[in-house]
């Protein structure tokens, strides 16, 4: 009885200790990104960036950390304080939780036991990761509704639209990926993709979900900047209109979670869309510190992901709200459907009949809808008439 309970306080003391380690990695993770962000922006628009607050000024996110935390924070006398206070846990809880599936590694074997680079590997962990991006939503609208102030308020209406709208699209983003691999646990989705095309001169190339799946990956990655609220959907903050949107009111270290979260869920997101279509933790591999180059290639396919959504900040121009909104309800949604069935046809077609023939059904099938709906999507915006949109005066 005496070795059963040690034996389940070496399990929970591992536990433990995966939690905190990933979760102080996350938040080291966070500092990196920033810096990165700022370096590579300013390097885009000719300028220097960072050069202060250690070697090319890669602590000067920890030197904004310390000067959060003890800067004065000032609550508003209209707020509603209890919920004031909440919404900054609300939106970098669930920022944090969304990382608990994502597996980055291999593992290791301390005392006798497999320790898992992931902290949990639920069955149904996609489903986990949407549950969290749609819980954060509560944290910036209660953040804007609580603050007693017109601009907040905007920015939180803002993306409690922007988010719902484009969650829709990222979901069925996941749900071709997930039909595709037949699984909804994270761990398996990897597994899946560390085999190889058995064509000639391509056996070498490895069967990421990113070359059969490309659209959705697409329309994943740019669901998920609007989720994050990111450029060029960064119309809940945008400075030039609500001069900070949701978090105008919030100073001090309750500013600072909120800038934490955000590039939590950036992190995670960019996670997400490594573990889906990039393969995951797969890459070469050897045999000195074995358990060392599956979290190396993750760590290196995470910083290209990251790399990719600074640059589209940098190079992108915020959409007008209508425009985003409208984009994600005509174009995004209708374009996740359609790959939904292509990718369901492909799946079950080859299992009735021949692959040319199945990909001439594919084919036709898809150019027949794109004939049918195309219509619908390309007439005239509301409220300008026929006659003026082709220039008739």
């Amino acid at each position: 009885m005496t070795l059963v309970a040690a034996i389940d306080w070496v399990a929970w003391a591992l536990l433990a200790g995966r939690v905190v380690v990933i979760f102080a990695g996350l938040l080291v993770s966070v500092m990196l990104v920033i810096w990165i962000e700022r370096k590579v922006v300013a390097d885009m628009q000719l300028r220097v960036g960072p050069n202060r607050a250690g070697p090319a000024g890669i602590l000067i996110t920890l030197a904004d950390g310390i000067k959060l935390f003890f800067k004065e924070g000032i609550t508003p006398v209209t707020a509603d304080r209890p919920v004031y206070l909440v919404a900054p846990l609300a939106s970098m809880v669930p920022a944090m939780l969304a990382f608990a599936v994502i597996p980055f590694g291999t593992g290791v074997t301390l005392f006798h036991r497999r320790v898992p680079f992931q902290i949990t590997d639920l069955n149904v962990g996609i489903l986990w990761v949407l549950a969290m991006s749609s819980l954060a939503v509560y944290g910036v609208v209660l953040a804007g509704w609580s603050s007693g102030s017109n601009y907040p308020l905007l920015g939180a209406i803002r993306s409690s639209a922007q988010m719902i709208s484009y969650e829709v699209g990222m979901s069925l983003g996941l749900v071709a990926v997930l039909l595709y691999s037949g699984t909804l646990t994270m761990s398996r989705i990897v597994a899946v993709q560390g085999r190889h095309f058995h064509v000639t001169g391509l056996g070498w190339l490895p069967k990421w979900n990113l070359f059969l799946q490309f659209p959705a990956f697409l329309i994943y990655m740019t669901a998920a900047l609007a989720e994050t609220n990111r450029p060029p959907f960064d119309l809940p903050e945008a400075e030039t209109e609500l001069v900070a949107g949701y978090h105008t009111e919030y100073s001090g270290i309750k500013f600072a979670m909120f800038y934490l979260a955000e590039y939590m869920h950036t992190i995670t997101v960019s996670a997400v869309g490594v573990t889906l279509f990039l393969g995951g933790w797969h890459g070469p591999q050897f045999d000195v510190v074995a358990w060392l180059w599956p979290l190396l290639w993750f760590l290196v396919k995470l910083f290209v992901v990251i790399y990719v959504l600074v640059w589209v900040r940098a190079t992108l121009p915020r959409f007008r709200y209508d425009r985003l909104m409208a984009f994600g309800w005509k174009f995004l949604i209708p374009a996740g459907l359609l790959w939904i069935l292509v990718t369901a046809a492909a799946v079950e077609l080859p299992k009735v009949y021949s692959n040319a023939r199945a990909a001439i059904i594919i084919g036709a099938g898809t150019v027949a809808i794109l004939a049918l709906l195309w219509p619908l999507f390309t007439g005239p915006p509301r409220g300008v008439s026929v006659s003026r949109s082709r220039g008739t005066p």
